[in-house]
């Protein structure tokens, strides 16, 4: 039977088991015997990753082609208005290239850890919380699409995979999910 894992991966941490700079990886929180990443996530991102030690299920949770929706809070420099919102809608011009359309709107800060560094504040400059939901995976994809409207991230968090959320989960947890599609 396929395992599946869902960790809340803490800001800092590759998504990988090894590296030889000594930076921090999965091996300081996830002791599972042959279980490997379905996808990444930067090491300045946080949240929810998926690992398995399924090959076709790591490729189906993965592989762009299956566009399973991936849910992103947020932190955005400024307040973005309607048009900006509208143009995450419709796709941004990433490497002359659009974006495919995205779900995207603002929401109340959530209810979260703090994050260990803390974002940099600047008091002139407010900041705004979106919910970006995407079905592509290019790299550094939220952050660059909301660089292209104007409102640089300052903090990045993966709410959800497909049905899969990070709730209940504080950085560094993980839980074995019973449920596998």
């Amino acid at each position: 039977m396929s395992q599946l894992i869902l960790f809340n991966k803490p800001y800092g941490v590759l998504t990988q088991f090894t590296d030889e700079a000594g930076r921090e990886t999965l091996a300081t929180y996830i002791k599972v015997p042959n279980v490997y990443p379905a996808g990444r996530l930067d090491r300045d991102s946080e949240g929810l990753l998926l690992l398995t030690d399924d090959g076709r299920l790591q490729q189906r949770l993965s592989d762009p082609k299956f566009k399973l929706p991936k849910t992103y809070w947020v932190q955005v420099e400024g307040e973005p208005d309607d048009t900006a919102i509208k143009r995450l809608r419709h796709g941004v011009l990433i490497d002359n290239e659009r974006t495919l359309p995205a779900k995207a709107r603002k929401i109340p800060e959530p209810a979260i850890w703090p994050r260990n560094p803390p974002i940099r504040v600047r008091q002139s400059i407010s900041t705004t919380w979106l919910e970006i939901t995407l079905t592509e995976g290019r790299n550094r994809q939220v952050r660059r699409m909301t660089a292209a409207v104007g409102h640089p991230t300052l903090r990045l968090i993966r709410h959800a995979i497909g049905s899969y959320t990070v709730d209940g989960l504080a950085p560094g947890e993980w839980r074995e999910e019973k449920q596998i599609p």
